[in-house]
């Protein structure tokens, strides 16, 4: 199964409207990253702007703080990175893998959940249509379906972790999968992400 993330506005607004797979590919944006160094993104609304289904604290809190805890201490552990391969230190390179793993999956994970809210009136806060909504409709039976599925897959997940509805690129099919803290979406089995659940 061939793996993309949907990245952007841009792409999930094409996969909804049916684009081809060739436009919704060029429609891919990159992380925020600066000059090797991960940075948090700006959000495009306001922390506010998702009440009453999120407070407007809860996600200044979550953005600012926790995805900012990922950012800083993923950028702090690819600088021992740096500095051991300099060395040619070889354990400490592997002993590193994890925090890597850890904080720039927790980095990757959070960004794809902010790009994929929208207040109201942009593209948020109403059901989805179009091909997405008719794919929801033929799979699960409706939203409230799909949000049923949903909680009963994250309530599956043990400690902590993310549950994402993805898109086989070769079926066309969708489905929801779970991942364990901050493993990312698209390694493995595959899939393009097209909604998120926290």
């Amino acid at each position: 199964m061939s793996a993309t993330l949907l990245r952007t506005s841009t792409a999930r607004a094409a996969l909804r409207a049916g684009a081809s797979s060739s436009s919704q590919q060029a429609a891919l944006a990159g992380l925020s990253f600066t000059r090797g160094k991960a940075t948090l993104p700006d959000l495009p609304y306001d922390y506010a702007a998702l009440e009453p289904a999120i407070s407007g604290k809860i996600m200044e809190l979550h953005h600012s703080k926790h995805h900012q805890t990922y950012v800083n201490s993923f950028n702090d552990a690819s600088e021992k990175l740096a500095a051991t391969q300099s060395k040619s230190d070889i354990a400490a390179q592997l002993a590193l893998q994890p925090l890597l793993n850890f904080h720039g999956g927790g980095h990757i994970n959070h960004t794809l959940f902010w790009e994929n809210l929208a207040p109201k009136g942009k593209g948020g806060g109403e059901p989805p249509s179009g091909a997405l909504g008719k794919k929801i409709e033929e799979t699960f039976g409706g939203v409230e379906e799909l949000k049923a599925e949903f909680n009963k897959a994250l309530a599956g997940i043990q400690g902590s972790g993310w549950a994402w509805l993805v898109k086989d690129s070769q079926t066309g099919g969708i489905a929801i999968r779970t991942y364990a803290v901050s493993d990312i979406e698209g390694e493995g089995e595959g899939g393009e992400a097209l909604v998120v659940g926290g």
